[in-house]
């Protein structure tokens, strides 16, 4: 598997490559961090341009703790999840305020941290100071599962899939073994059309033999999401200033702006935010979350003055 990383790695600009490794070049910390931290629920590509522009802005731990809270919001646009922009903000002023600019340096102590939790940890300890923790995501989970023939379906093949993991995870180059995992399951061992071929596991791979590997992992029935509604209401005046409101810190869209609006439930309270003429917008807004379907009707008016 290294020998494969040491002429497949992919490039990517938080990542140093074996080839620089063996120079003597280490990860950065920060930079490790920052990406582990985006790359949370969003894809690589999506996440590339994001990294630069942050890493450009602030080239270090103190220069992000420093950083103005509606500047990072701002730059996190588009990037979804804003409690992670929070959380980054509050372990950056942690590390550069407590920690002397310092990451702990194992998975125990990372997890400590606002916003890292047990595989970001792992990540972290792993790839920025080769500590020997085993790095599971969902590339990981598929190679794994297709390696040994996982038949249960996920999320209960987890505790397996993390045994085997474990047991996998060595004591030389932990940090490249988690990126090879990763670049395994992300560039061969896909979810459709694996190319098993290619693959420098394939003479150990049990669903290879099998003939199964593109049925694996097997995934339990998703249960339907639920459906909530809400009212949205857009204010402007003759200047075409728009009425916005800044969200509770907390929650889902914690800190961000937004317009009035009511809760979002089955049967939501309409709570204008003030008396006018509230007439209906053009169109209804959906929109899905992770956790359920958002359907939201719009209202607008012209405020005098």
């Amino acid at each position: 598997l290294l020998e494969w990383y040491d002429g497949a790695a992919r490039v990517m600009p938080w990542r140093v490559g074996p080839e620089a490794r063996r120079a003597g070049q280490r990860p950065d910390p920060y930079r490790v961090w920052l990406s582990e931290v985006m790359l949370q629920q969003t894809t690589v590509a999506a996440v590339r341009d994001y990294f630069r522009r942050f890493t450009d802005l602030w080239p270090d731990i103190g220069a992000l703790a420093r950083a103005p809270d509606d500047m990072v919001m701002a730059e996190w646009a588009g990037l979804g999840y804003y409690a992670r922009a929070r959380n980054l903000l509050r372990c950056a002023r942690i590390v550069a305020g407590d920690l002397d600019g310092r990451f702990p340096q194992s998975a125990q102590g990372l997890r400590a941290l606002p916003g890292i939790g047990p595989y970001t940890a792992a990540a972290i300890a792993a790839i920025a100071f080769d500590e020997p923790a085993t790095v599971i995501d969902g590339n990981v989970e598929r190679v794994i599962s297709r390696l040994f023939a996982i038949q249960t379906p996920l999320p209960a093949a987890r505790p397996e899939i993390a045994s085997h993991a474990e047991r996998l995870t060595p004591a030389l180059r932990p940090g490249d073994h988690a990126q090879a995992m990763m670049d395994l399951g992300a560039t061969i061992c896909t979810p459709r059309n694996p190319a098993c071929a290619l693959c420098p596991l394939r003479e150990m791979c049990r669903a290879r033999a099998k003939g199964i590997a593109g049925d694996l992992p097997r995934k339990a029935p998703k249960p339907q999401k639920p459906q909530r509604a809400g009212f949205a209401y857009v204010a402007r005046d003759a200047h075409g200033g728009i009425l916005l409101e800044r969200r509770p810190g907390h929650g889902l869209l914690g800190g961000t702006l937004g317009f009035p609006g009511s809760d979002w439930s089955e049967a939501p309270d309409p709570a204008p935010p003030f008396p006018a003429d509230w007439r209906p917008g053009p169109s209804e807004v959906r929109h899905t979350f992770t956790h359920f379907h958002l359907r939201l009707t719009v209202l607008v008016t012209l405020v005098a003055g």
